[in-house]
């Protein structure tokens, strides 16, 4: 009897201490596979530094982080079906997702789950215009990003021919309106507006297009591995119009696929985190790890760890209600600088600048 009584206090102890550091899920909803697994392995680098760090000094509220990794290849019904999943495994809080066409109807889940979605890079305006309380974005919006495209163009290319091409994908297309709108807005006239099939790879029949309407601009909204195709292309048929895309340009896979046709290439994203004197002890660790120059996808997905863990500190429970209203009150430091939220959680006063593709390196513009 005495012996029973022993094992039962014990296993009671055990369960105590079990309870007094039980794991926080949050679950990481990315690409991992697919045409753009490059820029989703970016988010898996910084969330998976962010989670070791930050355990390192003692993890959250007293528990230690566990990051749960959904591939959704940027495949809407992927990302439902990884919504779903984290749900089940009782994630508090969702770094993700990776696209816009994942990202949107993923919240949907966690809307009606009441989990906490932060997403470090979808930046079409739908995800957070439809006023989901525990939907936060930590990058910019398409309706930001563009129009400092679509002004850049108004400005260099007054009087030539533009051509406005997307992907048909909510992100490209997305961009895309907003850069045909914001050169309306300056009376500059679109020549060419089209679209092609995200995996395509012949764009012949665009390009001889292009070159017979004389276009000197082609602003692309869409991803790399196709935009790396087109500019080839275009280059190898003699068309020498300059291109100008988004941040889904921001991967060395794009020089990887142009070579040198890829030179002077232009996108938009925000400015460097690398150079951020936060981010400094992160850049070491990175290349510590064999990762020289990971691009800022790694960087917000870092932050949007670090936001996170605070919110939970801030709220004082591993509640998604009160981790939402926690983020919604405050100002968090992190590697990308400090992120406030607006009422739609929505990030406040995002930065977009032009990059451009130099000898394979993306170099911030000086000439805005």
């Amino acid at each position: 009897m005495t012996r029973s009584i022993s094992l039962v206090s014990a296993l009671a102890l055990l369960a105590g201490v079990g309870t007094a550091h039980a794991d926080i899920a949050i679950g990481l909803g990315t690409a991992t596979s697919g045409s753009v697994a490059a820029l989703g392995q970016q988010t898996v680098y910084g969330a998976q530094q962010a989670i070791k760090d930050i355990n390192a000094k003692g993890g959250v509220l007293g528990q230690q982080l566990v990051l749960k990794v959904g591939d959704d290849a940027c495949d809407p019904r992927q990302a439902v079906a990884v919504a779903n999943r984290f749900a089940t495994e009782k994630v508090v809080a969702v770094n993700g997702h990776l696209c816009s066409g994942s990202a949107i109807p993923a919240s949907e889940v966690y809307n009606e789950e009441g989990i906490v979605m932060m997403t470090p890079t979808a930046t079409n305006p739908t995800l957070t215009d439809r006023g989901y309380n525990a939907v936060f974005r930590a990058c910019g919006r398409d309706d930001q990003q563009g129009v400092v495209s679509g002004q850049y163009i108004a400005t260099k290319f007054k009087g030539k021919a533009v051509a406005i091409v997307d992907d048909k994908q909510s992100y490209g297309k997305g961009l895309a309106d907003v850069v045909a709108k914001t050169l309306e807005q300056a009376g500059v006239p679109v020549a060419y507006r089209g679209s092609v099939t995200a995996g395509e790879k012949d764009f012949s029949s665009l390009i001889t297009n292009l070159k017979q309407r004389n276009v000197e601009a082609i602003y692309y909204g869409g991803y790399h591995p196709e935009l790396g195709l087109m500019v080839r292309q275009a280059r190898e048929h003699g068309l020498q119009a300059q291109f100008i895309a988004g941040d889904g340009l921001n991967n060395p896979e794009f020089w990887a696929i142009t070579g040198a046709a890829g030179q002077g290439t232009l996108y938009t994203d925000s400015p460097s985190a690398a150079s951020n004197p936060a981010a400094r002890q992160l850049v070491d660790a990175f290349k510590a790890a064999g990762l020289p120059d990971p691009g800022n996808f790694a960087f917000y997905s870092y932050a949007v760890i670090q936001t996170i863990a605070q919110g939970l500190e801030k709220a004082g429970a591993a509640d998604p209600k009160k981790l939402a209203a926690a983020l919604h009150g405050g100002t968090f430091d992190t590697v990308v600088g400090q992120i406030q939220f607006d009422k739609k959680g929505d990030v406040v006063k995002p930065a977009y600048v032009l990059y451009e593709w130099r000898e394979g390196k993306n170099v911030q513009m000086a000439d805005q």
